[in-house]
């Protein structure tokens, strides 16, 4: 019977030949090929943003918004998990943002025979050498496109956790590091349960950022009717900025500054959300980790090199609904995890600052 496994691999130049395990680097600060990238200055980096995200909005219509926070993800170091009904655009926006870099890129379609080794790789004999060597799977690429993730067996969805999180790959006791950047984006159906595996809490913790796609508006659609009828748009997308570029635009992020008050504000959050009677479960300390980070990716792209209080408020629910849980009385009176965020955000009190403050103490980032 033949196998409805499917792994795609674009321009990959990992699945050639053996691949031998690497030293295990610290990852902070890392770049493309070990080098540490060059900061973009302002003009340079909105103008690289600007092509990636104008790429994006002419394959997606209706969708400035979802593809802003794509972005922002991506240049946050984080994964992204695109969560709606079938035929919103999930796999398009994440096959468009994909070749929009001009990187490797993979493609996994998840189903329930999907193997840990079709992900990560396995060690083969070689007989004219006489030796074990490594072949590499399909999340070797800076860019992991994971199709209906939620198909897949627990099994093979735990063989992304090392990966999502360490950036690191172990097989047969070694440990292979990934490339840089590195991302994955997973779709998944809400809808239809029947032969899915939902995604467990470990699993969801480690995607930085939900989106739910919605529909698009009437003129959106009418839009899309008039040019995607010969052929889709995504064929025309070719790439606007490198992965080195890409490099550059992490590390300046990086450099965004992040006041005392900001980091009070944002452990704030997720203290309310853990004390709030309508919650299970609240955010994590992961969480607020990387709502700092995509606040500092939003400020960025907004032209700034400081965080504001606006901008962990933007990226908010996308970070944390998805992590956590409501207690049983809340579900069933209707609440749902973001009509809990937004009263929690609408109850805490912001930390007033006098006029560039946030752009202080710039040596404590």
């Amino acid at each position: 019977m033949e196998s409805k496994r499917q792994v795609t691999v674009e321009s990959s130049p990992l699945q050639d030949g053996a691949y031998s395990s690497l030293p295990q680097d610290s990852r902070e600060g890392a770049g493309l090929n070990g080098h540490r990238p060059q900061v973009m200055d302002q003009d340079r980096f909105h103008d690289a943003s600007e092509r990636v995200l104008g790429s994006i909005n002419k394959v997606i219509d209706g969708k400035a918004d979802a593809a802003k926070l794509a972005l922002t993800v991506l240049l946050a170091q984080g994964h992204l998990l695109l969560e709606d009904v079938p035929g919103v655009g999930k796999t398009l926006l994440a096959k468009t943002l994909a070749r929009t870099v001009d990187c490797t890129v993979s493609r996994i379609q998840f189903t329930p025979d999907l193997l840990p080794s079709d992900v990560t790789g396995v060690s083969i004999y070689n007989q004219s050498s006489r030796q074990f060597e490594f072949r590499p799977g399909a999340v070797f690429a800076n860019i992991v496109i994971g199709d209906e993730i939620n198909r897949a067996s627990a099994k093979t969805q735990s063989a992304l956790l090392e990966c999502m999180e360490e950036h690191q790959v172990t097989v047969d006791g070694h440990s292979y590091q990934l490339g840089s950047p590195f991302m994955v984006v997973a779709t998944q159906n809400p809808i239809e349960m029947e032969g899915t595996y939902p995604l467990p809490e470990a699993q969801r913790d480690r995607f930085m950022a939900r989106i739910s796609m919605g529909y698009p508006d009437k003129d959106a659609e009418i839009e899309m009717l008039e040019t995607h009828q010969a052929a889709s748009p995504l064929v025309k997308v070719t790439p606007v900025v490198t992965a080195g570029d890409v490099a550059a635009m992490i590390a300046t992020v990086q450099q965004v500054h992040v006041s005392t008050a900001i980091k009070e504000y944002t452990v704030a959050i997720g203290r309310a959300t853990r004390d709030s009677a309508r919650l299970r479960l609240g955010a994590s300390p992961r969480s607020l980790l990387q709502l700092l980070r995509a606040a500092k990716a939003t400020a960025a792209l907004d032209g700034r090199d400081f965080v504001l209080p606006d901008d962990v408020v933007d990226v908010a629910e996308s970070v944390l609904a998805h992590r956590i849980i409501l207690d049983r009385k809340a579900a069933s009176s209707g609440d749902t995890p973001q009509t809990v965020l937004r009263g929690i955000l609408a109850s805490l009190p912001v930390a007033q600052e006098p006029p560039g403050a946030w752009r202080r103490d710039r040596h404590a980032v």
